[in-house]
């Protein structure tokens, strides 16, 4: 019994060791792989969401689909996002983050190519729920994955900088599609997609197992030999780390679920719902399909420049404070969108609530989502978050149907300022600050 309690006690420090180190560990070729493969995912994850709305409004302008279609292929997109976000968030946390991201970008580069060739609408949109169904883990696994490889002083930094990365893919693939679409028509964009998601799937068939992840399933040697890979560099100091002791925090799991579906809801809700509309609306405002998509790709160049903000700024004034001024912000230049008349007016309040968003999505859905929730149940928290905000964005393009067909546009600016308002006020009641902290 006591020599049971000894090797208990043994595994135990081991594992603890191994942590300490790579809650310090400096950054290294693995890590920077990490990284890079990371951000590529999730590019496309934003590249696809994104471009989703400029094929939306080419399909509708070329009567390939009617303005009902194009909210169920819009919604089917955001079904898929939703069981992708939940399925990959157990499977992450119950067999582990690898397996969770090996077949996610097979399965939208397969449907995606497919919807290249779809014949109608249904075919089409069965397409986009499968294809989004596979995508739906990129967001949950990304974003985690850099979390769990970043050292805890880092940590911030490299989420934010994922982010930075993963939504340029925004504004080059709108830039793209508005060269693309008018001469090439929509489908293209859909075989453009499908042939870098096999590739990008291709390219991480190598990928590494979390090291946190195998140390709560005790599986110790594993993870030394990768952090062995990710401490080749050595380990940051104590002066440019903090104490550890005064930096681990306790979060209970209900309270993060919350938190974190509050946050993720808002966020994606406000944001969704101006991006992927913004070409249709303008439509609506009697601009062309060239210009309307021209006008979408100038706003969502205030995507990079919104979460480089986001990552520069998230650790400097901690996430609680950060995250709670942003949503305000989104909420006053939500109100003012809906009386710009002007095309000048149009484009600067569009770009500045873009940038507004960005810097949400650099904190909420990067950093702080992940940092709410402790590693053996990190996945299933965020997928669950991301889950129920995919689930509420399914229902979203027939309310905006309905609001653009029956009401005035005007209605969709004062939901988003409202929804904003809500989430700003738990934050800065209930959140938590995680900054530099060990969540346990």
């Amino acid at each position: 019994m006591a020599s049971n309690t000894v090797t208990s006690h043994s595994i135990s420090s081991s594992s603890l060791n191994l942590e300490t180190q790579l809650n310090s560990a400096r950054e290294t070729p693995l890590f920077y792989k990490v990284f890079g493969l990371a951000g590529a995912g999730i590019m496309l994850d934003a590249a696809d969401v994104y471009v989703a709305s400029a094929i939306n409004g080419a399909m509708v302008a070329s009567h390939f689909a009617t303005v009902t279609q194009g909210s169920l292929f819009l919604s089917s997109g955001f079904l898929g996002l939703f069981l992708g976000s939940l399925i990959s968030g157990y499977i992450g946390d119950f067999y582990g983050r690898k397996k969770s991201y090996q077949y996610n970008l097979l399965l939208f580069g397969a449907f995606t190519l497919l919807a290249a060739f779809a014949p109608n609408m249904i075919t089409l949109i069965i397409c986009r729920l499968f294809a989004a169904t596979g995508l739906g883990a990129e967001i949950v696994t990304s974003y985690a994955v850099v979390n769990e490889f970043a050292p805890v002083k880092r940590r911030g930094h490299w989420s934010g900088l994922t982010a930075i990365i993963a939504n340029t893919g925004a504004p080059i693939t709108l830039l793209i599609a508005t060269f693309v679409i008018p001469k090439f028509g929509w489908r293209s964009m859909f075989l453009l997609l499908g042939i870098l998601a096999m590739i990008l799937w291709f390219a991480r068939r190598h990928f590494p197992e979390s090291p946190r992840w195998l140390l709560t399933k005790g599986r110790t040697q594993e993870a030394n030999a990768i952090i062995k890979q990710l401490t080749t560099r050595g380990l940051y100091d104590d002066g440019e780390l903090e104490d550890k002791n005064k930096s681990v925090i306790h979060i209970s799991f209900a309270k993060g679920l919350f938190i974190a579906i509050v946050a993720v809801s808002a966020t994606l809700l406000c944001q969704y719902t101006f991006s992927t509309w913004v070409p249709t609306l303008l439509l609506k405002r009697g601009i062309n399909i060239v210009s309307s998509i021209g006008f979408s790709a100038i706003m969502m160049l205030g995507a990079p420049i919104g979460c480089a903000i986001g990552a520069l700024l998230v650790d400097q004034t901690g996430r609680k404070k950060l995250i709670g001024s942003a949503f305000i912000a989104v909420a006053i230049l939500g109100f003012a969108y809906a009386y710009e008349t002007t095309t000048v007016g149009i484009l600067l309040n569009g770009f500045l609530l873009t940038v507004t968003l960005y810097i949400l999505m650099a904190t909420v859905v990067s950093i702080y989502t992940n940092e709410l929730f402790e590693t053996s149940h990190r996945f299933r928290g965020a997928g669950i978050a991301n889950g129920v905000s995919k689930l509420l964005n399914v229902l979203m393009p027939s309310v905006v149907t309905i609001v653009i067909t029956h009401f005035s546009t005007v209605f969709l600016f004062y939901g988003i300022a409202v929804i904003a308002i809500i989430a700003a006020a738990v934050i800065f009641i209930w959140g938590p600050e995680t900054d530099d902290k060990i969540i346990k």
